[in-house]
C-alpha cells in the first residue's frame, strides 16, 4: 500500500536518510545505515536484513520511475554495492552485465542527478 508516495511498511527513516545522501551528492556504507534500522553488519542474519530493507527502497523508487536510489550504499572495503544491487538493476533491465564498477558510477550519478535538482 502507497501512503503519501510512499509504501506504508518501509522504513522511511532509511528511505530519508538515503535522499539526504543523495540530495547531498554524497555515498554511504551499509555498516554506517545499519544502526537506523538497529541492525549490525557484523551478524550475518542482520546483512540478510539490510538486503531485503534496501530492495524494497529499490522496488519503490523503480515503481515510481526514479533511478536506483540505493546506488548510495556501497561497501566499506571495496567502495560498490553487494550483489543484490546488480541483481535488481538486471531485474529492472537497467544493468546489462557490462563493468559493475562504471554501471554504478553512471547509477550514482543518475541519483544523484535526480535528487539534487529536486533542492533547487
Amino acid at each position: 500500500m502507497v501512503k503519501g508516495g510512499i509504501k506504508t511498511g518501509m522504513n522511511t527513516d532509511l528511505y530519508n536518510r538515503l535522499i539526504e545522501i543523495a540530495k547531498n551528492r554524497d555515498y554511504t556504507t551499509y555498516a554506517d545505515v545499519a544502526p537506523l534500522v538497529n541492525l549490525d553488519m557484523g551478524i550475518g542474519a542482520d546483512r540478510d536484513k539490510i538486503s531485503k530493507i534496501l530492495e524494497e527502497i529499490a522496488r519503490h523508487e523503480q515503481a515510481q520511475g526514479r533511478p536506483m536510489l540505493t546506488a548510495v550504499v556501497i561497501h566499506r572495503q571495496d567502495n560498490i554495492p553487494g550483489e543484490g544491487f546488480f541483481t535488481l538493476a538486471r531485474e529492472f533491465k537497467r544493468f546489462d552485465g557490462r563493468d559493475k564498477l562504471r554501471f554504478w558510477i553512471d547509477a550514482l550519478n543518475e541519483v544523484h542527478d535526480q535528487w539534487a535538482k529536486n533542492m533547487k
